[in-house]
């Protein structure tokens, strides 16, 4: 079949060329259009009760990831030309477009009780000008005296001050966003240079934004530079320059069918398969060096090109279809997780992976048959004495030495399963980031002295209409859970509709500190003016507008807002479980619905999601590539020949990877499903050419081993040192989880090659004698 299929090829070489650039321009229009994701909460199924519960609190209270924060610290704060450029700020902040709002100390209200009447109306505490120093001086007076604002815009006890810039939520999910952030960005740094002061900022929409800009960036980074070092491979290897084009077509023709494949599902460019493109880079080259390899190989036994294409499609055909395939399978598997932007990448990269087999079985043998034939420099790296005398150990090794290689093997694997015992499963919002980097290091500034800026929602049905503004009980429970939360550690103050009413219960008690706590059941019908304020056109900076964020229309269901610590995957279901035990103390579900929601919830559940599946995924992948061994070889025991080399290096990977505590996360956990999809391809070309030759061999197991050894052992080692130095590229990444990608999967490699060139041989030697 696949002899006939070679010259199928060369007979209709130029339609099957016309057909494939034909695709490839179909594909390349396709690939033009695709766009950038900027939606991170797709890692939870939609039909999962927390992403129905956080998509309904969004519509009913708006969204709770579009705050950016601003943050300095200095003790000179109201002095008049930083508090006067801190105001021109928040002025320029609120030109900029895509801003919702601002909130900050230069436009801080403060309740004011309306001389004969029992209502409140609320007034800024600093006037809308240049002011003077006394100007300043007074209104901080009258701000330092209002406990709401302490622990949310400053902390007297660290200086620090806070400002938070809300972006419109209809702009969160949109390219716009990264302009807008951009643009903001640039006001606050200005304002730094001008005071000399150190500028934080972070929040949801600057740190995604941040991430989203950076993948990006690192996606094309990682092409160029994966492209330029497999030319410089290639080049070595084959000393030709249209060897080099040639495999560098294949390549490129791949990853532009990738981003074409994502625009054509209706995907977009996000973190995750953002990596796909050089990939396909790293995945795609071996493909290329192994039917040159063949094809040199061929031609050095005949001396006939036409004869020569025909032989390397007739024979790597098989096994490039296969390794493909069983590549296509380690990532292709993601598909059956639940989690969305984990489909999103098994469906592209498997399809792209699976498509690289077409491409270069067309495209090779087409333009090889319009090149000349190889001259002798092109073919002379398979006389390569260096890596002929490592191939003669490696024989030597696989039949002298083969007790000492189980042994050794045994010795390793067992270190390796002890290891495994000691990982940890753990992951953060604000993963995979360098200690120093700017945007971990100016979050944890937000989280020690504000208590982080992930949001946390909690919204309690009260079951009954107002139940959130008139009944007392009801409030003082509110107010409870408020209180408790404020002593967490890694919570900060809650905001609610209580911490309004102690506001009021302040104001209407002469502005007495002392005050700021829950009125009594006789005072609260007194503040019932206070929650019924309503904004107006007017007064866009209203306090009733915060407030009335608190509750919903019917006044049945209140919210409670939290930031906290970026804690993890690890502490966040502790916190989770104290609060919600005191939830239940205070709120009996018989008469009481409380869910929980925000980012932080979303975060969490995602990761269970993400972590399961691509544990499953693992099992997916042994299963289905098990499967396509067993057809290839309909033999139980050269399955089992084939699966040991590729279980060992897992074993190894996870085996370090515990003994080193790199937890387990989603950018690590990708290691296993992709590695084995890889690492299987040199046993399949291994054990493909072991079955092609060992009739030839009259089925002599000893001498068919040695024969393939020598010849499959520089195709293998060429395309495995293509392989690892291309993983090795992640390494320059600056996330931590993409850089453990790249070294994880190359040491991954690295063991497989060994175990496929040391192992594998000795196993099968041994087989034979098991037979006699």
């Amino acid at each position: 079949m696949w002899h006939n299929l070679g010259r199928f090829i060369l007979k209709y070489r130029i339609p099957l060329l016309l057909v494939l650039l034909a695709a490839s321009g179909f594909m390349a229009w396709h690939a033009s259009k695709v766009e950038l994701s900027y939606d991170f909460s797709r890692a939870i199924p939609i039909n999962n009760p927390k992403y129905k519960t956080y998509q309904e609190f969004k519509k009913k209270f708006g969204e709770d990831g579009n705050l950016l924060v601003i943050g300095i610290q200095t003790g000179k704060f109201f002095d008049e030309k930083i508090f006067n450029d801190y105001a021109r700020l928040m002025r320029d902040l609120k030109k900029v477009y895509g801003v919702d709002d601002i909130i900050a100390i230069p436009s801080a209200v403060n309740l004011v009780k309306i001389t004969g009447t029992e209502q409140l109306k609320a007034d800024t505490i600093f006037p809308d000008h240049i002011l003077t120093q006394a100007e300043i001086d007074s209104g901080a007076k009258t701000f330092l005296n209002l406990p709401f604002y302490r622990q949310l815009l400053y902390n007297p006890t660290t200086q620090a001050w806070l400002m938070g810039v809300r972006v419109k939520k209809e702009l969160m999910a949109s390219k716009i966003r990264i302009s807008i952030v951009n643009n903001i960005s640039k006001l606050a740094d200005d304002f730094g240079k001008a005071n000399d002061l150190v500028v934080y900022k972070s929040g949801l929409p600057h740190i995604r934004t941040q991430l989203s800009v950076r993948s990006v960036g690192e996606m094309r980074m990682f092409i160029v530079a994966s492209i330029v070092l497999s030319a410089l491979i290639l080049l070595i290897f084959f000393r030709s320059l249209s060897a080099m084009l040639l495999s560098l077509t294949v390549v490129m023709l791949g990853v532009v069918w990738s981003f074409a494949t994502i625009e054509l599902f209706g995907y977009k460019i996000s973190i995750l398969n953002a990596l796909i493109p050089p990939l396909i880079v790293v995945i795609g080259i071996p493909n290329c060096i192994y039917f040159l390899n063949k094809f040199h190989t061929a031609y050095n036994e005949t001396g006939d090109k036409k004869k020569s294409l025909a032989m390397m499609v007739g024979r790597m055909s098989v096994v490039t279809f296969f390794c493909n395939l069983t590549a296509a399978i380690g990532f292709g598997v993601f598909a059956f997780t639940k989690s969305q932007i984990l489909k999103e990448f098994g469906i592209v990269a498997g399809l792209n992976i699976f498509a690289l087999f077409f491409i270069s079985l067309i495209f090779i043998p087409v333009m090889l048959s319009f090149l000349p034939p190889p001259k002798s420099r092109h073919t002379k790296y398979l006389q390569n004495p260096r890596l002929r005398k490592m191939l003669d150990r490696l024989e030597r090794w696989s039949l002298n030495h083969r007790k000492f290689i189980y042994r050794a093997t045994a010795i390793i694997v067992a270190i390796s399963i002890l290891g495994m015992f000691k990982m940890k499963t753990l992951g953060f919002i604000v993963d995979d980031l360098p200690k120093n980097d700017k945007i971990y290091t100016d979050l944890r500034f937000f989280e020690t002295n504000f208590k982080g800026v992930m949001p946390l929602e909690i919204v309690v049905d009260t079951k009954e209409k107002r139940g959130a503004s008139r009944n007392f009980n009801n409030l003082v429970k509110i107010d409870s859970l408020s209180q408790f939360i404020s002593s967490m550690p890694d919570l900060a103050r809650p905001l609610s509709v209580t911490e309004g009413l102690k506001f009021a219960n302040q104001v209407f008690n002469d502005g007495d500190t002392s005050y700021y706590s829950m009125p009594t059941e006789y005072a609260l019908p007194a503040l019932s003016q206070y929650l019924n304020m309503r904004s107006d056109g007017n007064n866009k900076n209203s306090f009733a507008k915060l407030v009335t964020t608190f509750m919903d229309s019917s006044r049945q269901k209140a919210r409670i807002s939290v930031n906290m610590k970026d804690v993890g995957s690890r502490r966040l279901p502790l916190i989770l479980d104290s609060v919600s035990k005191r939830v239940a103390q205070l709120f009996p579900k018989e008469k009481y619905d409380v869910q929980f929601t925000g980012t932080s919830v979303t975060f969490l559940e995602g990761s269970h999601y993400i972590i399961n599946g691509l544990k499953d995924s693992i099992i997916w992948a042994f299963v289905l590539i098990a499967l396509c061994m067993l057809y290839l070889f309909r033999s139980a025991r050269i399955l089992i020949c084939s699966l040991l080399p590729n279980i060992i290096p897992l074993l190894i990977t996870a085996g370090l990877m515990g003994w080193l505590g790199i937890p387990l996360k989603p950018s690590t956990v990708l290691v296993f499903s992709v590695a084995l999809g890889i690492a299987i391809d040199v046993t399949i070309r291994f054990l493909v050419n072991y079955k092609q030759e060992l009739p030839r061999n009259h089925f002599n197991i000893k001498k068919t081993v040695i024969d393939t050894i020598h010849s499959t052992g520089i195709s293998i080692i060429y395309t495995s040192m293509v392989l690892i130095t291309g993983f090795i590229i992640f390494c320059f990444s600056s996330f931590d989880g993409t850089q453990a990608l790249g070294w994880l999967t190359s040491l991954t490699l690295i063991t497989a090659t060994f175990t496929n060139l040391v192992l594998l041989p000795a196993i099968l030697i041994s087989l034979e004698k098991l037979k006699k």
